[in-house]
């Protein structure tokens, strides 16, 4: 037989349980300040509308046909996609006669991409 050296993983989780009293009962009455937000990487979950949402950190607003064509696709799938970032409170719209633009709705929707960038290229190098 041959000699089959598994390595085992190092456990993860606590071999017993127990809790700091004071530290739960800090932060446990905070968590309910993140109810909703799962919306938000929900909506970032898809890449094809993290590729739009990137492309309007690299501009100030963009045209559906223009985002269509930037990413690949028609601009209904387009269209599709930028709807639900607005229903999400990450980007917002203006007609301009038979046109329409998108931008991002606030500062705040940059930000998180550019962390996200960071952190992805960070993990590269890790």
């Amino acid at each position: 037989m041959a000699d089959e050296t598994v390595k085992k993983q190092p456990k993860d989780t606590c071999e017993t349980f127990c809790y700091d009293e004071e530290l739960v009962t800090r932060v446990q009455p905070k968590i309910d300040q993140v109810q909703g937000v799962e919306s938000i990487f929900k909506a970032l979950s898809d890449t094809t509308r993290v590729k739009i949402i990137y492309a309007l950190t690299l501009e100030k607003e963009l045209c559906v046909c223009d985002v269509a064509n930037i990413i690949g696709c028609t601009t209904a799938t387009a269209s599709h996609h930028l709807r639900q970032l607005r229903r999400n409170n990450l980007a917002t719209y203006r007609k301009d006669g038979k046109l329409v633009f998108y931008s991002l709705v606030d500062e705040h929707v940059r930000q998180l991409v550019s962390i996200a960038l960071l952190h992805k290229q960070e993990e590269v190098r890790v």
